[in-house]
């Protein structure tokens, strides 16, 4: 679905998933969030954060309150990435990320993972996963609902040797790190210049990436009331 505050016709359109005629669909997830719809995406930029929430085991739970500090702690994910645009398509946006598994502080490289997140326009995200089985890619979309609530879906796609309990578990074990995020995105407030650090480089780059698809009709949000009628 194409939508133009100035009624264009769709300037890009959404790329071929590779070898999706022979993937096999494993299911979805979907969540609610009460946040600005860029507050999503740009989570593919903000590297830190993947430290602070994405760090403990997915054992550990949803609940950030507790996560950091449970019985898996012996067991902990962890993240090298980056995000850039693509150099021929200024729509598309990449997020490159290794993930590493660590038992007792020891990397066991024989599962580290490959992740690639392309990131089409503001509301679509294709992950591909390449494992020694084959290839998983998870399609993300956000809909937005109604002003500052958004609709995000994950359906998740395998193909090669991959038999459907390791899909369903890619599904759930990013549906665990999508709710600590969701913990965040509902208590957070979308500031329009906020202060950035050095280490906050990538979330400056992918602000001005991001600020392609706002034209001049784009809805926003007025929260100061004219009269005291509500």
């Amino acid at each position: 679905m194409w939508y133009h505050a100035e009624n264009s016709e769709p300037l890009w359109y959404p790329p071929e998933i590779p070898n999706f005629d022979k993937m096999r669909y494993q299911g979805y997830t979907e969540h609610q969030v009460n946040a600005h719809i860029q507050e999503v995406p740009e989570n593919g930029a903000d590297i830190n954060h993947l430290t602070h929430l994405h760090t403990p085991f997915i054992l550990s739970g949803t609940d950030l309150r507790y996560s950091a500090h449970s019985f898996w702690d012996w067991i902990t994910h962890g993240w090298d990435g980056n995000w850039k645009q693509d150099e021929n398509d200024k729509h598309i946006g990449e997020l490159t990320l290794l993930h590493k598994l660590s038992l007792f502080g020891i990397e066991i490289k024989k599962l580290n993972l490959n992740v690639t997140a392309t990131q089409v326009g503001p509301s679509i995200v294709h992950l591909t996963f390449k494992t020694f089985l084959g290839t998983a890619c998870m399609v993300h979309s956000i809909t937005p609902v109604e002003p500052l609530v958004q609709k995000i879906t994950h359906s998740i796609y395998v193909t090669g040797f991959i038999p459907t309990i390791v899909g369903k578990f890619l599904l759930w074990a990013e549906a665990v790190q999508i709710e600590r995020d969701v913990m965040i995105w509902n208590h957070k407030t979308y500031v329009e210049k906020p202060l950035l650090v050095k280490e906050d480089h990538l979330i400056a780059k992918h602000r001005r990436w991001y600020s392609q698809f706002y034209s001049e009709n784009s809805p926003r949000l007025k929260l100061q009331k004219d009269t005291l009628d509500f």
